[in-house]
């Protein structure tokens, strides 16, 4: 089936929109958080009166305006790529993909532009309540948009609520409340909003950090410094829930993606939970180059199955289990998913050569057997298998994998400790004499970015070869349009892309330079 594909075209096609993914999300984490720290310190203003209180809040509300403009760019330009370079795609699983996607641009995206002009405009225009209240609904209006973008991502990584129609050989939804409730869709907004709260204490008490070290405005820092660590705290903790969470659920609906950033090449019971590790060049398997044998590791027994099925001993599939098979533990070998997927592609071929001739009958027939549901359950949803020419292309980059969960793990503890001391500090009234905390917080700016984008980059890189999991690979996803035009765009849209960045640093150190101002209003 992928022998008139031209796998360099899949490539550049991946990394554009890779590309325009991981810039894009540069900016989302910063104003999902922000807009609620925002919120939270204007809300501090209303109940007090403390003008100090609206001039911190200004301060970041600028902040927020410079990354949420840029970032719209981004947006539009990753939305349109579903059609310019995901054609097949769109076309498989349109009518369920775009829904999601309808309601954020029509819905979520044009509340929260409403309220962010009163949010920014209606300073002395309207009463205080009015104008906290537009600000709350603007940050609620953020964690509403990014919702719908990841219930359509979730439904990538865990598709449910639907079914197949042959006739048009396109997936329908029949239950948008499946979609939209799936605990995978549940865990992956909660745990992708929170990543991005955690990022945005991290900035406050970094930019905060900066004016200590630079003995201004200390107390207008001190004051974001104690807001953005309770804040941090809180997210942090539920941060790490939500990640184990998380992971449960993606053991059990795509335990190829769990083995991958786990290490795991060869399942057990009482699994232990690796640590820390290192990976040396040495293959596992000469055939395949993504599976690398460890130079060291770091591992806790039986934490990895408790972790997986709640359960101390239960059995967790390696690489190896899902790829060979393990029929102890009911495992089907991929090679046997292969065929599977074949023999339904196969069924679906006959159908429409069977419509295409008029042989109304024989069509008949053929849909009652593809619609059975024996049929669905043991060959339909192995269908994507049947594009597939070597099971080792269900295996994805183990190292990146590994690598990108350990430091997203890693790092996120680091947050939990860091927001500790951050406030520890503040409440002492000891920030100013740690000059070393102080620096390590700026530094912990790029660090919360990291681990952002290294969450991502487990999501993605972790579910390979799959675009929609089990139904449709990523080598068929693609549109057939030459590989020149793809690689254009990609240098076009990198060079556009780190202007835009470029940009909104200068912007944004310009006015942390400035800093906050106090106008000579009374609202």
């Amino acid at each position: 089936m992928l022998e008139s594909i031209d796998l360099s075209l899949v490539n550049w096609s991946r990394a554009q929109f890779a590309l325009t993914a991981m810039y894009h999300w540069v900016f989302v984490p910063l104003t999902l958080g922000l807009a609620v720290i925002i919120a939270i310190m204007e809300t501090l203003y209303v109940k007090t009166g403390d003008v100090e209180w609206k001039k911190i809040t200004k301060f970041w509300m600028t902040l927020f305006g410079i990354n949420f403009a840029i970032g719209v760019a981004t947006g539009i330009i990753l939305e349109f790529e579903f059609g310019t370079n995901w054609s097949n795609y769109s076309w498989f699983v349109g009518d369920i993909f775009g829904a999601p996607l309808a309601i954020e641009g029509i819905f979520a995206f044009f509340m929260e532009s409403t309220f962010i002009a009163v949010m920014f405009f209606g300073w002395n225009k309207v009463s205080k309540k009015v104008h906290l209240t537009a600000t709350w609904l603007t940050a609620f209006g953020a964690s509403l948009s990014a919702l719908w973008i990841l219930v359509a991502n979730a439904w990538m990584q865990n598709p449910v609520g639907m079914h197949f129609n042959p006739e048009t050989v396109r997936n329908e939804m029949i239950n948008f409340w499946e979609v939209l409730f799936s605990p995978t869709a549940i865990y992956k907004f909660l745990h992708t909003i929170t990543s991005g709260f955690v990022l945005a204490g991290v900035f406050v008490i970094g930019i905060s950090a900066w004016f200590l070290l630079k003995k201004r405005e200390v107390v207008f820092a001190r004051k974001s410094i104690v807001v953005a660590a309770v804040f941090g705290i809180v997210s942090s903790i539920y941060l790490a829930f939500t990640g184990d969470s998380s992971a449960r659920d993606i053991a059990q609906n795509q335990p190829m993606k769990f083995a991958a950033f786990e290490g795991l090449y060869n399942g057990s019971e009482g699994a232990g939970l690796i640590a820390m590790g290192f990976m040396s060049t040495t293959e596992t398997d000469p055939s395949n180059e993504n599976l690398l044998d460890f130079n060291m590791k770091l591992e806790i027994p039986n934490i990895l199955s408790y972790m997986a099925y709640m359960d101390w001993n239960a059995f967790v599939p390696g690489i190896n289990d899902l790829i060979d098979g393990n029929e102890k533990y009911g495992y089907m070998s991929a090679d046997e998913k292969i065929e599977r997927g074949k023999v339904a592609m196969a069924k679906l071929k006959a159908f429409k050569e069977a419509k295409d001739q008029g042989n109304e009958q024989l069509a008949k027939r053929l849909k009652t057997e593809f619609m059975d549901p024996d049929f669905q359950q043991n060959y339909f949803s192995y269908f994507g298998y049947g594009y597939l020419t070597d099971k080792n292309m269900l295996i994805p980059n183990v190292p990146l994998s590994f690598y990108s969960f350990h430091v997203m793990v890693g790092l996120g503890f680091y947050f939990i400790v860091f927001f500790c001391f951050a406030l520890f500090y503040a409440l002492k009234g000891r920030l100013e004499q740690r000059r070393k905390f102080l620096r390590l917080a700026i530094w912990s700016i790029p660090m919360a970015y990291l681990a952002s984008q290294a969450g991502w980059i487990v999501a993605e890189v972790g579910r390979q070869p799959w675009v929609i999991q089990d139904l449709m690979p990523t080598v068929a996803a693609v549109t057939k349009i030459s590989t020149s035009a793809v690689q254009t765009t990609f240098w076009l849209f990198a060079v556009i892309f780190t202007l835009l960045l470029i940009a909104e640093l200068k912007i944004m150190f310009r006015q942390i330079k400035i800093g906050p101002k106090m106008d000579g209003g009374q609202h």
